[in-house]
Formats: C-alpha cells, sequence, structure tokens
C-alpha cells in the first residue's frame, strides 16, 4: 500500500521528560470549529471544543511516557494532514455508557502514518523515525467529530513509499 508520508519536521514540544500537555492543548484549540476531509473516503471530520482536552487528558495519553509522549504531543502539529490522509475506516459500537450521548451511533476509526525527524543527543545526524497511530472518531447524529489519536506506534519496517 502506497500512502503519504506527513512529516513533523521540528519537536516544538518538550523533551522524553516532561510534556507541557498544557501547552499542546492550548495549540489544538486552533482546531476547533474546522472541518477536514478523509481523502480515502470522503467523511468530513468536525473537530469540536472538547478535542483539546480529550488528545490531551485521555487515559491513553496519560499512559504515555518517553518518546511516544513526545511523538503525540507533536503530532498536534499535523492533525489535519493526519485526518485528510487517514485510510481503512472501521465502525467499533459503543461500549461505554459516559459516551452514550457523544457517542451515539459508536465509532469510526481511521488508520493514519506520520513520521518525525528525530536526533538524538549524542548523534550528529538526524533520522526519519515512522510511526503508525489510530485516529478514534465518534459518529453522532450531527456528525463525525475527532476524538483522540490512540494506538501510536514507531514503524520497524522500512519506509513507505509516498504517492
Amino acid at each position: 500500500m502506497k500512502y503519504n508520508v506527513l512529516l513533523i519536521e521540528k519537536a516544538i514540544f518538550g523533551n522524553k521528560q516532561n510534556i507541557p500537555w498544557n501547552d499542546v492543548e492550548q495549540y489544538l484549540k486552533h482546531y476547533i470549529g474546522q472541518d477536514f476531509v478523509v481523502e480515502e473516503s470522503q467523511d468530513v471530520i468536525h473537530i469540536a471544543s472538547n478535542f483539546p482536552d480529550e488528545y490531551t487528558e485521555s487515559r491513553y495519553t496519560k499512559k504515555l511516557r518517553g518518546a511516544l509522549a513526545k511523538v503525540k504531543a507533536n503530532a498536534a502539529q499535523i492533525i489535519d494532514l493526519m485526518i485528510k490522509n487517514a485510510t481503512d475506516r472501521r465502525w467499533v459500537e459503543n461500549m461505554d455508557n459516559k459516551h452514550r450521548k457523544d457517542a451515539s451511533e459508536g465509532w469510526y476509526r481511521y488508520d493514519t502514518y506520520f513520521g518525525m525527524i528525530v536526533q538524538g543527543s549524542g548523534e550528529r545526524e538526524k533520522r526519519l523515525n515512522l510511526y503508525r497511530a489510530t485516529l478514534v472518531v465518534r459518529k453522532t447524529p450531527h456528525g463525525l467529530f475527532l476524538y483522540d489519536v490512540i494506538n501510536i506506534k514507531k514503524e520497524a519496517s522500512t519506509p513507505h513509499e509516498s504517492k
């Protein structure tokens, strides 16, 4: 499969030890009210006012440590592109009572791929690390709304081709 490798060129949010999640949340607020179209399915995904808080305060985010926390924080820079290039849409039933109202018609999950340029403290050369993640989108009678980005995994395979 071919897909675009989205690129996070610069880590603007902290180091691996101390992620400034409040700053990430403030950054994400500029997406509120915007709509983005998934190229593959033509789904329109809205960004609601609760997205920045969920992205930075979710159980998944709170468990992240080290490099993956840094990657998620910095992926905030390319949320729009991650939605645009999302693939493999699949529906998941709503299993949690707390989401009965805000995800009344269940959830969609999409795969997305991106890269981040990194350079270790003792390294002279920069390198590109590739990642795969899952976009969690809640489905309501009013449309589709981005909820979180989860399951961020570093890709161990060779770099994928760009479109």
